[in-house]
């Protein structure tokens, strides 16, 4: 049957590919599986009831809740009941909260506990447009998810005909949801997207792999986010069971008792795992640890295409004694892993590949629904360092300044209430300007290279794009986040907020005392591991492009400290705001060196610079 909405792909499931787990989700100690027959069957009572207790089509009705297999039973209710869903991420501020809630004229918020609750109460009681506060869990007399269910039951009879009505008026071009950016800059902007959008999308990428029915994917990057959003489309439109876990810090544990063979996830995770597991390979005895770095060496030098017999053999050795180690610790049936959210990482890509765990790479943004470019599970269709071929249906041109523009049914329907915005955006080809910078290598293959927006000048007129050189410093164990910084000054730096987890096993084992985490961060020899790290990142950075000076930070950036987006990215404003005094600090300081030389540098640069001026005969 044809999908061009998004509560289609339930009738999908009940017709062409029914099954005993649609969604699962754990509840207590245990798993709830809810049939494709039983979504059909809750879908219609959760529309109904919020029919019964007043809500109509064209409501704004906000959710805010960690992953949940209902979630979905709430999505796919209020969509075919023509009620816009305004997902919101559960870890954002009150100043986030209040600006979202009113922007978006949600009438009510649909929470998942009693935590999120304390946070938002205060907010949403100054909101006259909520009418009310609704709860997946049971507390202080809210009316819960399970009520709604029950009016539903009770007055099925009396909206079910007006509800099929509503169904079968919806089109594709409907409007289903406003997504509210992470809001690295500014206010966040709310993306309205349409059915089309979401499903043309999802239908798109179902080629990129082969794992459908009877096959598990495991969810755990918040639903409220576009692309975890639009891959829970995709796994149903593949008849994929999907399991939602609520908890990250119980992931290792839930992969081992649900052995996924799929997940979505994002480099920075990938890193966390890899980092995690080089770590406790450090502790091992001296002839397993000459094993384990011996293959985690052998793994990243794994090429898609090209690898010598030798090479396949040594590999062989290496995924039995080390690697399938690493596969058991994610479950032991995964299949592959597709990631998004933040430029590659090659070293990243190789080592997974090696260990027998495929990573996927794609791109895109909430604007475009998201993908626009993914890596697909076909050796000859993949690149490492590249986000893959455009999808089929999607346009993609690089503009004379490098910029991404696309164009395709992927684009949103604009930013609501934000026509201004909207037109900045997308011009009047129809082209959607995504910001970020890239080029088409071998034809098809999508590379990103920077976010135009954080490209920054040297005084001396060269441009730096942080990003890149930000992901290489990231690339080393000591460095859980990095932003590099100079924009109209001689050189650039970077500030350094550092894996004090694997730098207090690192002190413990070199005898370096220190009382506290500022304290460490001033022990010379810790700084000078630093630059060591530093060092090798210079070794394949251009000359203006490498980094002359660096400070360590205390702090751990966090989404729930405000340093990054819910999304992990830098919100270089409130991280410039934070440590101005040591960025003055950085650049007050006189450089170091022989004054002569400097002075033949200037004469040398100033005779150079005349010279190029000179006309040409």
């Amino acid at each position: 049957m044809e999908v061009t909405r998004t509560f289609d792909l339930i009738d999908l499931g009940c017709k062409v590919c029914p099954r005993e787990v649609m969604f699962g989700g754990k509840h207590g100690n245990g798993w709830v599986a809810y049939s494709t027959e039983a979504v059909r069957e809750l879908t219609d009572l959760f529309s109904c009831g919020m029919m019964a207790i007043g809500y109509t089509r064209g409501d704004h009705i906000a959710t805010i809740t960690p992953n949940k297999a209902e979630w979905n039973i709430v999505d796919h209710g209020l969509a075919q009941a023509g009620m816009i869903h305004v997902p919101v991420y559960p870890t954002i501020g009150h100043e986030e909260y209040a600006y979202i809630l009113d922007h978006s004229g949600a009438k009510a918020v649909i929470i998942g506990n009693k935590q999120i609750y304390n946070k938002i109460s205060s907010v949403v009681s100054k909101i006259p447009a909520v009418r009310a506060l609704y709860s997946f869990d049971q507390f202080n007399g809210l009316m819960t998810f399970d009520d709604i269910i029950e009016e539903g039951r009770k007055n099925r009879g009396r909206f079910m005909d007006e509800l099929s009505a509503i169904r079968d008026s919806i089109k594709p071009s409907d409007m289903v949801t406003i997504i509210y950016t992470s809001g690295t800059t500014g206010n966040p902007k709310g993306v309205m997207l349409s059915h089309n959008n979401l499903v043309t999308n999802a239908i798109a990428t179902s080629t990129a792999h082969e794992f459908g029915l009877g096959y598990r994917a495991l969810s755990f990057l918040p639903l409220c986010h576009v692309y975890e959003r639009m891959m829970n489309y995709h796994f149903q439109y593949k008849g994929t069971s999907i399991y939602y876990l609520e908890n990250m810090g119980v992931i290792a544990e839930t992969m081992r008792e649900i052995k996924p063979h799929i997940a979505n996830t994002v480099p920075r995770l990938l890193e966390k795992i890899y980092d995690n597991i080089i770590s406790k390979g450090k502790n091992l005895p001296w002839l397993k640890k000459q094993i384990f770095f011996w293959a985690v060496t052998l793994g990243l030098k794994f090429r898609l295409r090209g690898n010598t017999r030798f090479y396949r053999f040594r590999l062989g050795i290496a995924r039995k004694l080390v690697f399938n180690k690493w596969k058991e610790a994610l479950g032991g049936e995964l299949r592959v892993l597709v990631s998004g959210g933040a430029a590659p990482q090659s070293r990243l890509e190789r080592i997974y590949w090696a260990a027998g765990i495929p990573v996927l790479q794609g791109y895109g943004l909430t604007e475009t629904s998201p993908v626009i470019a993914v890596n697909p599970l076909r050796i000859p269709d993949i690149k490492f360092e590249t986000v893959g071929p455009i999808l089929d249906g999607v346009q993609v041109k690089i503009a004379d300044d490098g910029e991404i523009l696309c164009k395709g049914p992927n684009i949103m329907m604009g930013y609501y209430r934000e026509p201004e915005m909207t037109a900045e955006v997308i011009d009047s080809d129809g082209w959607f300007h995504t910001g970020d910078i890239g080029r088409i290598e071998d034809g098809r293959f999508l590379r990103i290279t920077d976010r135009k927006k954080e490209m920054f000048k040297l005084s001396a007129g060269k441009y730096i794009s942080p990003q890149v050189i930000e992901n290489r410093l990231k690339e080393s164990i000591f460095i859980e986040q990095a932003m590099v910084i100079g924009e109209n000054e001689k050189f650039a730096s970077a500030l350094l907020s550092p894996n004090f987890t694997f730098l207090h096993d690192w002190c413990s084992i070199h005898r370096i005392q220190y009382r506290d985490n500022t304290d460490l961060v001033e022990i010379p020899e810790v700084i000078e591991r630093f630059a060591r790290e530093v060092r090798e990142v210079n070794k394949n950075l251009g000359e203006f492009e490498q980094i002359k000076r660096f400070r360590l930070v205390t702090e751990e950036w966090t989404p729930q400290t405000g340093e990054l987006s819910p999304t992990l990215k830098l919100r270089r404003n409130i991280l410039t705001g934070r440590y101005q005094n040591i960025i003055n600090e950085i650049y007050s300081v006189k450089e170091k060196g022989n004054v002569v030389e400097k002075v033949v540098e200037v004469i040398r640069n100033g005779v150079s610079g005349i010279l190029k001026n000179l006309p040409k005969f």
